[in-house]
């Protein structure tokens, strides 16, 4: 019999959140489970990882009738991924699925997404990744109509493999299943968040910041995630983590820098 892949799980919204507990359910279905996940919440962490403080990863049981084993780690998402491939597995994993992540990730999300980031450092690593968000901010968010999606592209990825240095981005509309058109490989939304920040006073006199925002979408284009979403399809962008603007190298080079 073919020896089963091995697959790492992680998150940013902790251990027991719904969505990476979805996931397991998913991905017991395809492969042996290996689940190491900050024990707390970690959104926005973006790629940050633990240098100056001590980090810890613990066995734990969260269903006892489980036949994998978890860890749960003090530090980010990215250090979850760095353990396991140091410290924890005994080989390397086939594939690293992130998420499912509560909200979404699409277009400038990505940046900050300790999700998205715990995928792109398994890509580092030259592990084949995916990190997977439902559309829905809540703690009680629905997690069914993500399993046939999950299940079916991250099978994909185990078939035909990753080209190196890319990893998938895939997001998740609110919606049933019977409502979700499809799926659409896509281009990442050229938006952003317009930042405010709430600026208080506390009892002892200092001020504090509570930081709020809109997102702003002026990209019109109908290949983008942005539009897909909107338009009920979930997302499939592939992320490349090289952030060298080769385009302007030429150009650059013919500066006078003396």
């Amino acid at each position: 019999m073919a020896k089963k892949p091995l697959i790492l799980i992680t998150n940013d919204d902790g251990i027991t959140a719904p969505g990476i507990r979805t996931l397991i359910e998913v991905m017991l279905e395809l492969g042996d489970v290996v689940v190491v996940a900050p024990d707390s919440p970690q959104s926005a962490m973006g790629h940050a990882i633990t240098i100056n403080s001590t980090l810890f990863c613990d066995t734990v049981v969260i269903d006892p009738d489980a036949t994998h084993k978890e860890y749960s780690c003090s530090g980010t998402p990215v250090d979850c991924v760095k353990l396991a491939n140091r410290e924890i597995l005994n080989r390397k994993p086939d594939i690293c699925v992130s998420g499912i992540n509560h909200g979404s990730n699409s277009s400038i999300n990505v940046i900050y997404s300790g999700t998205m980031s715990a995928a792109v450092e398994a890509g580092v690593e030259g592990i084949p990744a995916i990190g997977f968000s439902l559309l829905d901010y809540s703690l009680n968010a629905d997690f069914e109509a993500c399993k046939t999606f999950v299940r079916s592209i991250t099978k994909q990825v185990l078939e035909n493999g990753l080209p190196k240095g890319i990893v998938l981005n895939v997001n998740i509309p609110k919606l049933k299943k019977d409502a979700i058109k499809g799926v659409k490989v896509c281009r990442q939304a050229k938006a952003m968040w317009v930042e405010n920040f709430d600026k208080r006073t506390n009892p002892m006199g200092r001020e504090y910041y509570w930081l709020s925002g809109e997102f702003v979408n002026h990209d019109k284009g109908e290949d983008t995630d942005e539009w897909a979403l909107k338009n009920g399809y979930v997302t499939v962008v592939p992320v490349q983590f090289d952030l060298t603007a080769h385009h302007f190298i030429q150009e650059l080079n013919s500066w006078d820098f003396k």
